[in-house]
This record gives C-alpha cells, sequence and structure tokens, in this order.
C-alpha cells in the first residue's frame, strides 16, 4: 500500500526525490503540508478575491454589450458566450497565479504555494488538470479535500491524482516544527 500511494504523488517525476515518500518525516526540511483547517482558509480568501475578480470581468463584459446591442438583457448566444468569459476568467485567475512559482494572495497570506510532486513550480497544464480535479472532486460534499484529514501526507485527492501539493514553507530561522 506505500508504494502504490507513493507512486501516485511521484507519477511523472523523472528522478527520485527525498521528499516523495511516505509521511512527514520523509518530507522536505523546508516545507510541510498544510492542514485542512489552513486550506480551508486559503480558499475562503481566494474565494472573495476571484469573486471580485468575477465582478469586475462581468461589468466590463455587461457594459461593452450594453453599448454594442443597446440591449440590457444578456440571452440567447450572448448569453452562453458570457458565461464561457467569465468560466475562463476564473481558470485563468488559478493558472497564472499558480503557475512559474507564484502564488495567490490567498496562499501568500496563508504561506502556502503549490509544487509538482519533484517538487518543481507548476506548469500551464498541471494548473488545468489540478484545477479541473479539484471541481470533480470536490462536488461530493468535499470528500475530495476532507481527505486530507485520512491521508498520512495529508493530501487531498486532487493532489494525489494532479501529482501536485500545496506545501508551507518554514519560516526564515526556524528549525524544525
Amino acid at each position: 500500500m506505500i508504494d502504490s500511494a507513493t507512486n501516485l504523488s511521484t507519477a511523472g517525476a523523472t528522478a527520485p526525490v527525498a521528499d516523495a515518500g511516505p509521511g512527514p518525516s520523509n518530507t522536505r526540511d523546508d516545507t510541510r503540508a498544510p492542514g485542512l483547517a489552513r486550506r480551508l482558509a486559503t480558499m475562503l480568501y481566494d474565494l472573495l478575491l476571484v469573486s471580485s475578480v468575477v465582478f469586475v470581468a462581468a461589468a466590463l463584459f455587461y457594459t461593452g454589450f450594453t453599448l454594442v446591442t443597446g440591449s440590457e438583457s444578456i440571452t440567447g448566444a450572448a448569453r452562453t458566450l458570457f458565461q464561457i468569459y467569465l468560466l475562463a476568467v476564473i481558470v485563468g485567475y488559478y493558472v497564472y497565479f499558480w503557475t512559474g512559482g507564484r502564488q495567490t494572495l490567498g496562499m501568500r497570506s496563508w504561506r502556502t504555494r503549490l509544487v509538482r510532486a519533484d517538487g518543481g513550480p507548476l506548469s500551464a497544464a498541471d494548473a488545468l488538470r489540478r484545477l479541473a480535479l479539484a471541481a470533480l472532486t470536490l462536488l461530493p460534499l468535499g470528500a475530495g479535500l476532507l481527505w486530507v484529514l485520512f491521508d498520512r501526507d495529508r493530501l487531498a485527492w486532487y493532489d494525489r491524482l494532479s501529482r501536485t501539493r500545496p506545501v508551507v514553507p518554514a519560516r526564515p530561522g526556524h528549525q524544525g516544527g
């Protein structure tokens, strides 16, 4: 069982790494996995921020639509286009902040960053995979996230499936945990 879980978290890695093994004792000295409370706080903070971004994006779309068409009601194909646009804004928000070693503001506030199983920064494909799997595994009443309470590495289903993981870097000057 340990081997299968390790394979899930390191699939796609080019070489074995020190932090790919099971258990907190085998993680990198400078990082640890966030618990459920920190994950929820980060998600809530980011939900507020992405909601604000979506609000502004919707206002821009609506203003442009109204100026071009003269109509105050978005219906039919324009409504579908509007929904696709808003979904693209949400996806773009997460892909931008999750790639290249960047963090969302919520992640910065709660000192969390995302890395691949091999410890490297996420690519756009990694971020898209993680976002899609998070959406799917959170649908059954948050079961994919609640799994961190039972997982020995404190990983959610979407962490394992996407071969990515959140980490909390050790504070500078602190030794051990």
